[in-house]
């Protein structure tokens, strides 16, 4: 039996992808959970598997093609022992079949209305973004966009309903027997993607760009497309900065005994396979700031008028990588130890580097930290990430002349740098905050007091 596969959804307003790689040819012999081809979507890049034994019978992209959830990837041919027992396994449900197929064509003859307006909002099944399902359905005649829809099981008067209200059945998340789908499950994905919608009103007033002159007209140019990373990273960086009012604050922090505290236990961290960096120092000292001031920990709900206090502490850090920046997140920081923390992020630096990030592992961040020491510089402004409400930049440590009981010292002094919403966050609350970073970094002890 002949299976097509499409680019299923891969993650939270996750709506396209990028093929970095296809692994396969037409006519190759492929086993279950071999990888066919990759792809690049949202900072990530994924393996996509082979979910039976087959011979690949064609090809529907190329490497380097954008393609959108729902579109044809590549044609498989089961195997004829495969086939045979999905045949039988299928029996129970034929005559369920039989109905969805019916209905299906009936709908195809109707005209479809499409959304008012597109929607970014994933179904329940999208945020388990580690696992990769493919979609599979025997090939009928059909057009392109028609092969692109799956079959839906839902009653004539739910489609019906769907239609009038603008949704495109196939976004409606079911809740009954075989993910069928009822009356009220459009109802309340209606309600949802309107409290969404007005969410995101405030991006609709974004500036479009007025065109750029022709600059072939001085000399020579080259034209280069935007990588799938650079351009959702342009495209976060413009939201964020559309809709947070940022601030930053300065401060430095003395880490002179700090980085001698460092040298001296980073065997052991080389040891359990990490590398006790200043960013694993810094990981915990905010973790801890975070119980300690809550209210960088939270995300501004402008819709409902409350801001979300959340009880765990994910801290997203941000890798430089030959395809730009991409933010990991460290989960649960504060139940960590540093040794624990050092490894866990040189693991996931070395995954970013290689392309071996999933789309969950750059998902649930709560704060952010970016570190720019290793390149240079005195102070920046870093972006917040949104919906987090702040970050947390560091730039290169100098030694400076420090004046102590009357004489001057050297003193290795760390430039810190926090932005942040200011519609949650106060200026007073902001400087105590970077304060209490500095001053745990200079004085270690203190994690174990108030962290």
């Amino acid at each position: 039996m002949a299976i097509e596969f499409t680019l299923p959804e891969l993650g939270e307003h996750i709506e396209s992808a990028e093929v970095v790689r296809v692994l396969v040819s037409v006519g190759d012999r492929v086993e279950k959970d071999q990888p066919l081809l990759e792809v690049e979507t949202d900072k990530a890049s994924i393996e996509v598997p082979s979910p039976a034994n087959g011979t690949v019978t064609a090809l529907h992209v190329r490497e380097g093609d954008t393609v959108r959830v729902g579109q044809p990837l590549l044609t498989l041919e089961e195997t004829t022992a495969e086939a045979g027992e999905k045949a039988e396994a299928g029996v129970e449900t034929k005559e369920a079949a039989k109905v969805m197929i019916r209905e299906e064509r009936r709908v195809d003859r109707e005209p479809i209305v499409e959304p008012t307006e597109p929607s970014a909002t994933s179904t329940p099944s999208s945020r388990r973004a580690a696992v990769v399902e493919f979609t599979r359905r025997p090939p009928r005649p059909a057009t392109h966009a028609e092969a692109a829809r799956r079959v839906i099981p839902a009653a004539p008067s739910v489609r019906r309903l769907a239609r009038e209200l603008g949704i495109d059945i196939q976004d409606v998340p079911g809740s009954g027997p075989g993910g069928r789908i009822s009356v009220q499950d459009v109802k309340n994905y209606a309600r949802r993607l309107l409290g969404e919608r007005k969410a995101e009103t405030p991006a609709a007033a974004l500036p479009t760009a007025p065109p750029l002159p022709d600059f072939s007209q001085w000399g020579e140019i080259e034209r280069r497309p935007m990588s799938n990373v650079r351009r959702i990273t342009a495209e976060n960086m413009s939201r964020a900065w559309a809709l947070i009012p940022h601030v930053t604050q300065h401060d430095k922090a003395d880490i002179t005994e700090l980085e001698r505290l460092r040298k001296q236990f980073a065997p052991r961290a080389e040891a359990a396979g990490g590398k006790l960096t200043i960013t694993a120092i810094i990981l915990k000292v905010a973790a801890a700031a975070l119980k300690a001031f809550p209210q960088f920990n939270t995300s501004l709900d402008v819709a409902n008028n409350e801001i979300i206090y959340k009880k765990y502490y994910h801290i997203g850090v941000a890798v430089d990588t030959d395809r730009g920046l991409l933010v990991p997140v460290i989960r649960d920081v504060d139940k960590k130890n540093l040794i624990e923390l050092a490894v866990e992020l040189h693991h996931m630096a070395e995954k970013a580097r290689a392309r071996k990030l999933t789309v969950d592992e750059l998902q649930g961040g709560t704060f952010s930290i970016t570190n720019l020491g290793g390149i240079g510089g005195t102070s920046f402004s870093p972006i917040v990430y949104y919906p987090q409400v702040a970050i947390l930049g560091v730039s290169r440590a100098q030694w400076e002349p420090a004046l102590i009981d009357g004489q001057f010292q050297p003193r290795l002094i760390l430039p810190l740098s926090l932005s942040y919403d200011h519609r949650v966050i106060d200026g007073a609350d902001a400087a105590r905050f970077l304060r209490w970073i500095a001053e745990a970094l200079e004085q270690p002890f203190r994690l174990i007091l108030e962290g």
